[in-house]
């Protein structure tokens, strides 16, 4: 009888640990970027509204922006990331930053919205053109970044080199801000999705502008890198600043590592889509998230979760 009781106990405990397993929530969390870029408010957002279906405990973290990332990533040091689709592209094929080094484990998650390289230039520093930096102060990113990436880009189609400047200073977003601030620098570099709040805080105590490049040089600029497509930001986004300005834009998508499980991305995508009003709520580029453009400007293989997902939609046959 304490035979068959014993049994019992263990097979009656056994299946109350499986049903625990079971539904307990997947902890996952996603690298965004500094505090004042727009990575980190809406991944803070992205992963407010896929922890709010139950099936993932999701969790926005600071990081470094996309070079950063997608090395976080390769090493398996976090399961998602936020990262620029040029950036992408450039880690698995090893070049640039990456040269000799691709990063052939990375995949995709989706694609999210539009990320525009915005010039901001100080209102007497006689900068109208690309190749009016030489000779100037110029922030171009902080060291190793996707800013600093798309500016090695832009400044091989426009000829240019650092030594050309006066100064390559390398700042993060908040960086460039403040030296604007202090008048110690003439321009500077920021790739990210408008209103960017680095530039918005700026243009409240500083009057600067926004570069606009010309049609020969997009056009010569999306030949070499398809990824850049020509774009603009609309006049009044920023205080100031009331006329459109033309520029080359970049996609900011999620990327992941091979080895996480099918399932887990499958659940990820499937209640980040489900609740994307969430994401729109707290952010205007959530708004600009959306499950038609989910595969627009990948550069890198789908995630077998995710291309799971997008065939049920009908996206992929």
């Amino acid at each position: 009888m304490k035979k068959v009781i014993i049994v019992t106990l263990v097979a009656l405990l056994a299946a109350f640990s499986f049903t625990a397993v079971a539904s307990a929530a997947t902890y996952m969390s996603v690298a965004t970027g500094g505090t004042s870029g727009t990575y980190y408010a809406v991944g803070g957002a992205l992963a407010a509204a896929v922890t709010k279906d139950g099936k993932i405990q999701c969790t926005a973290e600071t990081g470094n922006a996309s070079v950063a990332n997608a090395n976080l990533i390769a090493t398996k040091g976090i399961e998602i990331a936020f990262v620029q689709n040029d950036i992408t592209y450039w880690a698995v094929n090893g070049q640039l930053m990456f040269q000799g080094k691709p990063l052939k484990n990375i995949r995709t998650i989706a694609s999210l919205y539009p990320e525009h390289v915005q010039v901001v230039i100080a209102k007497d520093s006689g900068i109208k053109s690309i190749n009016d930096l030489k000779g100037k102060r110029v922030g171009v990113g902080a060291p190793g970044s996707g800013v600093e990436g798309d500016v090695q880009a832009i400044f091989g189609v426009a000829g240019l080199t650092y030594k050309d400047l006066k100064q390559a200073n390398f700042l993060d977003f908040g960086a460039t801000a403040s030296r604007f601030k202090d008048n110690q620098i003439d321009a500077g570099f920021v790739v990210a999705g408008f209103p960017t709040a680095a530039i918005m805080d700026l243009t409240t105590t500083k009057e600067v502008g926004l570069l606009s490049f010309d049609k020969p040089f997009l056009d010569k600029l999306h030949k070499k890198y398809p990824f850049f497509v020509a774009s603009k930001i609309p006049g009044g986004t920023y205080k100031g600043i009331d006329k459109d300005t033309v520029t080359p834009a970049v996609m900011a998508i999620l990327i992941t590592h091979e080895d996480v499980p099918e399932q887990q991305i499958y659940d990820f995508v499937s209640s980040m889509f489900k609740n994307l009003d969430d994401i729109a709520a707290v952010h205007a580029k959530g708004k600009e998230i959306t499950l038609k453009g989910a595969l627009d400007g990948l550069t890198a293989p789908l995630h077998p979760g995710a291309e799971r997902f997008y065939k049920e939609k009908g996206l992929i046959k």
